[in-house]
């Protein structure tokens, strides 16, 4: 039986897990006691101790060596994460003891990463020092990662959260789109298009339920028009543009500042088709009744294009 989490609190100490990671690196208790500088018998008896705050076993040996079970890799994977987390906590005192503000992870939507690479270069100018992390995804998971402290920031979409209120928002704004192709897709040069002009290309599509896939299939119906059948479905801005550079026939709807890139090097063409419909705006969101750091405040003001004292910004 797992025992409790407090159970697991008062008896797991950090050194325990940097030896989980180092087992698990190396194979070896020799190789990871070296590492440790622990002897032999003391990082078996160190294990032993590990696997009985979890009541179980976390390794096999093999004939190659030690290799973590399932419940292995799990506690190991966590204990990576606790790791990174300590090296971000100093890595933030540091910055704060230096002034400089530290460490700042921020999350964004597809769209929405030209507004924020222009607002972290205009930042970093003035934090040069500032260490960032950023991770682009679906507003589902930068949600999700604001609510386990992953996140300070995210530029995303609240409205698909079934706790909206748990998040303060500010500075909506619109992702204008652009239906795009290779250059040499046969309406390239078109001078106007309807939606049925395209319906014999095959389409590169988000997946069910984002907002741009939802615009798309609102643009189709108000058409009179079924939704393309055999449709590419990725989340990925790299697979889109790989997938349109390789094939003449394939269109996509992209934000018009994602797109813009790749429009300005003849990579893709704008074809001309104008999206009636508007997808939802993004929001520039952090965890409600948060204090904000220096280094969020002064992300925000450059998202937002205003200043700011940083009491405007408390919960």
């Amino acid at each position: 039986m797992l025992p409790s989490f407090s159970s697991i609190v008062s008896r797991l100490r950090l050194k325990q897990l940097r030896l989980l990671i180092a087992l698990e690196e190396h194979g070896s208790v020799r190789k990871a006691a070296e590492l440790m500088a622990l002897s032999q018998p003391g990082a078996t008896k160190a294990l032993q101790e590990i696997e009985t705050t979890f009541g179980s076993s976390l390794f096999e040996r093999t004939s190659k060596g030690l290799e973590a079970n399932d419940l292995g890799r799990c506690v190991i994977r966590y204990a990576r994460l606790i790791h990174t987390d300590l090296e971000h906590l100093r890595e933030e005192m540091v910055g704060i003891l230096q002034g400089h503000g530290g460490r700042l992870a921020v999350g964004t939507i597809m769209g929405a990463v030209p507004t924020l690479v222009d607002s972290l270069a205009r930042l970093r100018a003035k934090q040069p020092e500032l260490s960032i992390a950023i991770v682009e995804d679906t507003s589902s998971r930068l949600l999700s990662l604001l609510d386990q402290g992953r996140l300070d920031v995210a530029i995303c979409r609240t409205s698909i959260s079934p706790r909206p209120t748990a998040y303060q928002t500010r500075f909506r704004a619109q992702e204008p789109l652009v239906v795009v192709a290779n250059p040499s897709h046969r309406q390239a040069s078109a001078p106007a298009l309807q939606l049925a002009d395209l319906m014999d290309s095959r389409w590169v599509v988000f997946p069910v339920n984002m907002p741009m896939r939802l615009t798309l299939e609102r643009e189709f119906r108000q058409s009179g028009l079924s939704f393309p059948l055999y449709a590419i479905e990725t989340s990925s801005t790299f697979t889109t543009l790989s997938l349109l550079l390789n094939d003449q026939n394939l269109v996509a709807v992209l934000p018009i500042d994602v797109a813009q890139m790749a429009l300005d090097h003849g990579m893709l063409v704008k074809l001309a088709l104008t999206i009636q419909s508007t997808s939802e705006p993004f929001e520039i969101v952090t965890r409600a009744n948060v204090e904000y750091t220096a280094s969020m405040v002064l992300l925000i003001e450059e998202l937002t294009g205003r200043r700011s004292d940083s009491a405007a910004y408390a919960p």
